[in-house]
């Protein structure tokens, strides 16, 4: 039975859901969470399993060199480019269920579905784990999607080290998962991941589906602020170097700046501070810290960037202090392909579901996907928008519908 003049089947919810349930098990924390950091042994038994479940429908599975695992879905014309989805298994140290995981079951959930149903699509059909997604173990983010499509250097991403000094080459090896696809294969006809949204919108106004344009652009920083350690107590306050007075006004200046912002699309972060020999009675030294930039607009985010460097400029005087900034990491403002964006409209709209066109404020495998294929991403609400976070959730609704319009997608697609 072929695909091309079916309606698209309903998935089933509850085997969704199931299966998202037993995947939380590999990894779980205390607080109701999943632990599993890229590959490490947990994250590798999360893969084992997907594959279990995959090679059961009859799918063949491969790793690229960087270990993005490929699964394939046989069509009735294997010449042609698949149509691909997926997302990542790996998750944050006191991580949640949903984040990435989602995108990937759901992804399983069509292919079970179609077998249920005897539907073969014209095209194959790919779902993709990507590797070291959430760059908590391996820095930065997305750095295995990001070779796949050519973006970084094989031997550059395989170098990269974790904090106990392991490489991603040797984690590989650890791993004892075999590779044998050569990097970028199989090349992508298009590729459509669906993923919580991670932010608080659509629970906010009531509606079910985001469907994603384009992601904002994102520039990441290491900042060292070297001052001068001295006595808590005869030194005074006029005469101080102090590095961590000076972070402490570089944050409450740019968050300012941000919060000045009517349209809302500013974003600052500042996700880890450090004081070197910090002591209760010793005024800091030297400070390390992370700072995060994003933006929807280019143009915009420049100007950002260029405050940034303004009010480090200033602060050093101010505080008598050197600033070093070490760039990190820089994503451009991703605009996703517009005939995927309408499949992703057409379906929740035939459907019924409320929906709304929006941009991602969260990096995702699909910005370095869509430099290589037609790409776009559905999202669905989160409770409260929280997310990298054990009590991050999605109800059983809310993944069936997004899997639904995943499902009605891919086949849509997967028909040309």
């Amino acid at each position: 039975m072929t695909a091309t003049s079916l309606p698209s089947p309903e998935i089933n919810s509850q085997r969704l859901w199931d299966s998202l349930m037993a995947m939380a098990e590999i990894g779980a924390t205390d607080g109701g969470g999943s632990c599993r950091l890229a590959l490490t042994a947990e994250d590798t038994a999360g893969r084992r399993l997907l594959i279990d479940w995959c090679e059961q429908l009859g799918c063949q599975w491969r790793l690229d060199p960087v270990g993005n695992l490929f699964i394939r879905r046989e069509g009735l014309r294997n010449d042609l480019p698949p149509v691909a989805t997926g997302s990542h298994l790996d998750t944050q140290p006191k991580g949640g269920r949903f984040d990435g995981i989602l995108g990937v079951l759901a992804g399983l959930e069509v292919f079970r579905t179609l077998n249920d149903k005897g539907i073969v699509t014209e095209r194959p059909l790919e779902l993709v784990v990507w590797t070291n997604e959430e760059g908590s173990r391996f820095a930065p983010a997305m750095v295995a999607s990001g070779t796949y499509a050519g973006v970084f250097k094989l031997e550059d991403t395989l170098a990269i080290t974790d904090s106990d000094g392991i490489s991603i080459g040797q984690a590989l090896e650890q791993s004892g998962l075999p590779r044998g696809l050569a990097l970028g294969e199989p090349g992508l006809g298009s590729y459509i991941e669906l993923h919580i949204e991670q932010g608080p919108v659509l629970e906010n106004a009531g509606e079910s589906i985001g469907v994603v344009t384009g992601v904002q652009g994102m520039r990441w920083f290491d900042l060292t602020i070297a001052g001068q350690s001295s006595h808590a107590g005869p030194t005074p306050m006029s005469l101080r170097h102090d590095a961590l007075a000076a972070a402490a006004r570089l944050i409450d200046r740019l968050y300012a700046h941000a919060l000045a912002d009517t349209s809302g699309a500013t974003r600052v972060t500042f996700g880890q501070l450090e004081i070197t020999a910090a002591s209760r009675n010793v005024v800091p030294g030297e400070v390390r810290m992370s700072v995060d930039l994003r933006h929807g607009n280019e143009q915009q985010l420049d100007q950002l960037q260029k405050r940034f460097e303004s009010e480090v400029a200033e602060l050093e005087e101010a505080f008598g202090v050197t600033f070093r900034t070490e760039p990190l990491w820089v994503s451009p403002v991703v605009a996703f392909d517009e005939d995927c964006i309408d499949s992703v409209e057409r379906s929740a709209k035939g459907r019924g579901m409320s929906y709304r066109r929006m941009m991602s404020g969260a990096g995702h495998d699909a910005v370095y996907v869509s430099r290589v294929a037609p790409t776009a991403m559905i999202f669905v609400p989160c409770r409260d928008g929280i997310s990298h976070n054990e009590a991050e959730y999605a109800s059983p609704e809310q993944c069936a519908m997004g899997a639904q319009v995943l499902c009605d997608v891919l086949l849509e697609r997967a028909r040309q």
